[in-house]
Order: C-alpha cells, then sequence, then structure tokens
C-alpha cells in the first residue's frame, strides 16, 4: 500500500490561538506547515486523521511539551505514555479552546509527538510507537 500524501486534520488557528473546528483535507506538507506555525507561536492543538479509516489522533502542546491521545470509531480513548521529557507531576495543555491537565507521565517532547503524527499517517501500526493507556 503506497504512502498517503493526504490527511484529514482540523488545528488551532495561529493568527488567533483559537481552534477551527472545521475539517480540512490537504497534503501532510501543508499539514506540516500548520504544526510549525503553532510551534513557532508555542502552543497549540491538532486533530488528524488519515483519509481512509479511524483511529484519529490528537496532539495538544505548550512549550516543549505535549500529549497525544488517540480517539477510535467506537469512542475509546487512550493516551500515550510520556518519554519522560517532563519535568512536573502536572503539565496543561491546550484541547480545543480549553486548557487540560494531564500527569506528567503523559507528556512527550513536541518533536517526538510530531513523529508519532507523520508514522501514524504513514500507516504505521499504533502500538509499535509507544504505550497507550486506555482512560
Amino acid at each position: 500500500m503506497p504512502i498517503p500524501r493526504d490527511a484529514m486534520w482540523t488545528a488551532t488557528l495561529p493568527e488567533s490561538g483559537r481552534f477551527d473546528p472545521i475539517a480540512r483535507r490537504s497534503s501532510i506538507d501543508v499539514l506540516a506547515s500548520r504544526f510549525a506555525e503553532l510551534r513557532a507561536r508555542g502552543e497549540g492543538y491538532l486533530e488528524v486523521k488519515r483519509i481512509e479509516d479511524s483511529p484519529r489522533l490528537t496532539v495538544g502542546f505548550r512549550g516543549s511539551i505535549a500529549v497525544v491521545q488517540m480517539f477510535d470509531e467506537l469512542g475509546a480513548t487512550s493516551i500515550l505514555k510520556g518519554d519522560g521529557s517532563s519535568p512536573t507531576e502536572l503539565i496543561e495543555v491546550p484541547i480545543m479552546d480549553d486548557a487540560a491537565d494531564f500527569s506528567g507521565k503523559a507528556g512527550l517532547s513536541v518533536d517526538r509527538a510530531w513523529s508519532i503524527v507523520l508514522a501514524f499517517l504513514q500507516r504505521r501500526d499504533l502500538s509499535e510507537l509507544g504505550e497507550w493507556v486506555d482512560l
């Protein structure tokens, strides 16, 4: 199966910092540009889905720390176990237009979170990308 070049996604608007719920279908390069804009802003939220199937991944980040969650088609939610990047017991990241607190054990570097998104879009098995904890 060829590696996809497109993704479905929604994200924070860099100009306003507000979440734009309108789904976009674009190249992964356009998605990467949006993520880079959000990184330059210092925080953001992104939801991404493969064109042809579920699940959906979300990334919320502030500064250098991110949290990655997965939502499947049945409504189950999982969170990716952190990589030790978070120096605190509690971290706060944007989720849509709100902020949510997570255990520091869920904190990943923003670089690692983006690599998870890219691997997911390239159809890598999510279980290979780290340990997922059901919520």
